[in-house]
């Protein structure tokens, strides 16, 4: 079964960080391009950040306190978010799809994805 699960959220103060992990299982994600995005109250799922697959590695994050990164090993993906702020709360999902991209537009759009986890919440508040 195909599935991504992401973990690692939570409620941290402002200025505070957190790794979020996205783990894949029935599936190698390292032939994958995986982004993160996060969709707050009332707004649009938004893309955060994106990893192409290891063939060719680019990555690009929105924001430069975010970093993305791969453990093939781990067959998981990981954002690391810090000096977090109130307006980055959300919900954060992770989602793969197959292939190598690098195009922000492309691997920033939710449309494009074939495989998505449930979501984690992050909550940045005092």
């Amino acid at each position: 079964q195909v599935q991504l699960v992401e973990s690692g959220g939570g409620l941290v103060q402002p200025g505070n960080s957190l790794r979020l992990s996205c783990a894949a299982s029935g599936f190698s994600l390292d032939r994958y391009t995986v982004a993160w995005f996060r969709q707050a109250p009332g707004k649009e799922r938004e893309g955060v950040s994106f990893i192409s697959s290891n063939n060719a590695p680019y990555t690009h994050s929105v924001k430069a306190r975010f970093t993305i990164s791969r453990d093939n090993a781990k067959n998981t993906v990981y954002l690391q978010m810090n000096t977090l702020e109130p307006e980055d709360t959300a919900v954060y999902y992770c989602a793969a799809k197959w292939g190598t991209y690098y195009s922000l537009t492309y691997a920033l759009d939710v449309k494009n994805y074939d495989y998505w986890g449930q979501g984690t919440q992050v909550t940045v508040s005092p």
